[in-house]
């Protein structure tokens, strides 16, 4: 018997009720979100209004898919990873354990981003690799 999505309801510091949907594998998604139902979400995971999941891709624990966001299908988001508003991680995109993806980032097709990189607001990224730093842009 599939477990049915509960309600999470909790105070953001303003005082603002914020509400999330609990999936089955433990993510928890906002209600202005679509998560195609192939894709996985571990437990703690966060997926923001108007960001998007597509088929069969992975959420890490602890990883967060902010605001707007776009995550391609069968990309992989590692463990406590950020996905920065409005960044595209496109078809098959690895993201490391660590790593943060700045704002308005393009990470295109099947490309990976290293453990604990960072990739910087606005960065398109077209290859594996990584500068100085940990800056992978």
């Amino acid at each position: 018997m599939a477990r049915r999505k509960a309600r999470v309801e909790f105070e953001d510091d303003l005082g603002r009720p914020v509400v999330y949907h609990r999936q089955p594998d433990g993510g928890l998604v906002s209600p202005r979100a679509q998560v195609d139902e192939t894709a996985t979400l571990a437990s703690g995971a966060y997926v923001e209004e108007g960001a998007s999941v597509g088929p069969r891709a992975r959420v890490g624990v602890g990883s967060w898919v902010d605001v707007g966001a776009v995550v391609g299908r069968e990309a992989f988001v590692g463990r406590n990873v950020h996905v920065g508003p409005r960044a595209t991680l496109g078809a098959r995109v690895r993201v490391e354990d660590g790593s943060r993806v700045g704002a308005d980032v393009t990470i295109e097709d099947g490309v990976r981003i290293l453990p604990d990189s960072l990739v910087p607001d606005g960065a398109v990224v077209r290859r594996e690799g990584r500068g100085p730093y940990g800056i992978a842009a």
